[in-house]
């Protein structure tokens, strides 16, 4: 069984840097990509960013030039970056993964952080 797991959440305030990690676990045998969704009360899900194997990265047109996502392969861990943070960038943020394992390929979640950016 695969599990990814966040951190970094918290609390910030506007123009404030966070950095959120998630870390895959389990019988990984393969991870195809990995990436950031948030969703803010009363909103839909939406892709932040994410990155290939071959390092391609897709960003959100709100965050792009302030996130950045990155990724250890040996820890198999991705990586969010988020500086001048925004009101408006107060959300869950949620780790999304293409994993390949004993379970066969599939779509992981994480449980999720909350990003609070408020002076």
């Amino acid at each position: 069984q695969v599990q990814l797991v966040e951190s970094g959440g918290g609390l910030v305030q506007p123009g404030g840097s966070l950095r959120l990690s998630c870390a895959a676990s389990g019988s990984i045998f393969r991870i195809y990509s990995m990436g950031w969704y948030r969703q803010a009360p009363g909103k839909q899900r939406e892709l932040v960013a994410s990155l290939t194997a071959n390092s391609n990265t897709n960003y959100a047109d709100s965050v792009k030039g302030r996130f950045t996502i990155s990724r250890d392969n040996a820890k198999n861990t991705v990586y969010l970056q988020m500086d001048s943070l925004k009101r408006e960038d107060t959300a869950v943020y949620y780790c999304n993964g293409q994993i390949d394992s004993v379970s066969g390929r599939r779509i992981y979640w994480g449980q999720g952080t909350q990003v609070t950016v408020s002076s």
